[in-house]
């Protein structure tokens, strides 16, 4: 009787998938990857790498690619709102301060090409049509080439890596665990000439940011959901005027420099959780779990889920009885550390949580402290409740009592 084809397929070869293959065919399994894209390809991103995500890809020895690609350190991070300013860095993971916003077809390429230096079978162009099925139990996929021929490999573990509108995750069924309403709308564009560090800027009808990436400048505006269907009527307008509203000096710096692409954008900003795995498959990345971009944190997200399914599984793929609790040991930690970042950023995407930012940053700025625990729990360093201490909600208490008592 004869095995399966592959020990695991992986189906999307982005930033979880890419990784998920590359990590499991250096544990020596055989694994097939497939993505309906052919590389290079672009995809919406925010592009931002925080500091874990950073260690994690000096670790699995990208890093030095991606910095070949000019892709600038980003070791500076400014937020604002109302004109509080909170400016700095995160203390850094492994040694490593820096972020990196590479562009998405350059990124995808090097971990796409890493998943192959490992061992991995890269098909590109192969859109996954079915789930192969023994009884209730995933064993496989069947897969449309770029030809129109369709043809069936078998594994002992199918990975759903496919984004947000997932395929496998349809396919198999996986229910919605958790699910909160759309908060924002972005529009973002490449800008030429724009001297700029990460910066985020909340105004009075929406945000703002710029990230630095490998040829340009990313700036991104974003909106309350409730107003997607009219900003989607004129998209270009809307963007200036956000910019404009909500950070003022910026607009002025960008007159005058050049806008290199088109305008792209999203309303579909879900916050989920599905269920992560189930007899045979798993899911991981936006597949699994999606919330908004505000807090830029998809690609970290990517690439520790990618990383955890592998330490729990891989070990006992040939075990039937050992796979099903790895799957369990996995799906139970990536809610424990996705769940909190979950809850705060749909916090940050509420407009009507604006009062609560604004006492907080207030307290940043006025005890600078604090200021390095901060943007160790944004970067994901820091646990949330390490960040919110007795002290600290001391003073945005008495920030947001000042406020009140002002207006």
């Amino acid at each position: 009787m004869t095995g399966p084809d592959y020990d695991v397929v992986v189906v999307g070869a982005r930033v979880a998938g890419a990784p998920a293959a590359m990590l499991f065919a250096r544990r020596g399994h055989r694994v097939l990857l497939l993505d309906r894209a052919v590389f290079p390809a672009d995809t919406l991103s925010t592009l931002y790498i925080q500091q874990p995500g950073v260690a994690r890809l000096a670790r699995w020895g990208l890093l030095e690619e991606v910095r070949a690609t000019g892709c600038p350190p980003l070791d500076h991070v400014v937020y604002e709102l109302e004109g509080i300013r909170v400016e700095g860095c995160s203390s850094g993971v492994d040694g490593i301060r820096a972020a990196y916003a590479p562009r998405r077809h350059l990124l995808d390429g090097i971990l796409a090409d890493a998943a192959a230096a490992a061992g991995a079978e890269v098909l590109a162009g192969h859109e996954v049509v079915d789930l192969v099925r023994e009884g209730e139990r995933v064993t496989g996929v069947r897969h449309r080439s770029p030809d129109g021929g369709v043809a069936t490999a078998t594994a002992r573990l199918v990975v759903g890596a496919d984004g947000m509108r997932s395929a496998v995750a349809r396919l198999a069924g996986a229910a919605t665990a958790v699910e909160r309403p759309r908060l924002t709308c972005a529009y973002y564009s490449f800008w030429q000439g724009l001297d700029a560090v990460f910066e985020m800027y909340e105004g009075p009808t929406g945000w703002v940011a710029t990230v630095p990436t490998n040829d340009a400048v990313l700036v991104s505006a974003y909106f309350p959901q409730g107003r997607f269907e009219r900003v989607r009527k004129d998209a270009l307008d809307s963007y200036t005027r956000c910019i404009e509203d909500n950070a003022p000096a910026l607009f002025e710096r960008l007159l005058g420099k050049q806008r290199l692409e088109r305008l792209y954008g999203t309303g579909d900003q879900r916050n989920f959780f599905r269920q992560a795995r189930g007899p045979g498959w798993a899911l991981i990345g936006d597949a699994g779990h999606h919330k908004d971009s505000l807090t830029a944190q998809g690609i970290g997200d990517a690439f520790m889920q990618a990383e955890l399914l592998v330490d729990s599984v891989a070990d006992g793929l040939a075990d039937e009885a050992a796979l099903t609790a790895g799957l369990a040991a996995f799906a139970e930690e990536r809610d424990r550390r996705l769940t909190p970042y979950f809850n705060a950023t749909l916090l940050v995407a509420q407009a009507e949580g604006r009062e609560q930012r604004r006492a907080l940053l207030a307290a940043l700025a006025e005890h600078p402290d604090h200021t390095q625990r901060y943007f160790d729990a944004v970067a994901g360093i820091l646990p949330l409740e390490q960040l919110y201490t007795p002290e600290l909600m001391a003073l945005v208490a008495q920030q947001a009592k000042a406020r009140s008592a002002v207006s």
